[in-house]
């Protein structure tokens, strides 16, 4: 399974559900972080932004699924989630080898930069303009057209608990596709 959205949009949270439920999950940050540790770069906004447009530029759009597919192979279990794809050359790129079920978790551009904003990561927006520029660089690289085209689409304007209800929900649907 691969979940998708927007920076803030609620993926951490939808796919903590399934970590719940003993589904192993790879997220895509976390590659770039890696990749930003063996290169030796301070997680900042601006170095893991660039990283990331860096590495597909050199390897390809699909270049972090590339990185994703020996984790998965090794993974027990027969669902995985993978957790911020940002293109359909990624989600190809994992339907080379398994079988993909993309989940869009939306919300709307307030409501995921309060989230952002409250979160204390080191990548939080300073302001609206840092927010926009984020947008505009994960818009960039396609993500957008993935969101579009995605399976299934949660929405999550409300709660933490109603999107937790709501994901649980899409997971026991995708579940029992996916053993027919």
């Amino acid at each position: 399974m691969v979940i998708v959205g927007m920076p803030g949009a609620g993926k951490s949270l939808a796919s903590s559900v399934m970590k719940a439920r003993g589904i192993p999950v790879f997220v895509s940050g976390d590659i770039i972080r890696e990749e930003a540790r063996r290169r030796k770069l301070r997680f900042t906004r601006k170095n893991l932004g660039e990283l990331m447009l860096k590495i597909r530029k050199e390897e390809g759009m699909g270049a972090v699924a590339k990185r994703l597919v020996p984790l998965v192979e090794k993974a027990s279990g027969e669902f995985v989630v993978y957790e911020g794809a940002r293109s359909v050359e990624e989600v190809d790129q994992l339907r080379r080898k398994f079988r993909v079920v993309t989940i869009a978790i939306h919300a709307s551009r307030e409501a995921r930069f309060r989230r952002l904003r409250r979160r204390g990561r080191s990548d939080r927006p300073r302001g609206w303009a840092d927010f926009a520029e984020r947008d505009n660089r994960e818009l960039g690289v396609g993500i957008a057209k993935l969101i579009a085209l995605a399976d299934r689409t949660v929405e999550n304007e409300d709660t933490k608990d109603d999107l937790k209800r709501r994901t649980r929900r899409v997971l026991q649907v995708v579940l029992k596709q996916k053993k027919s």
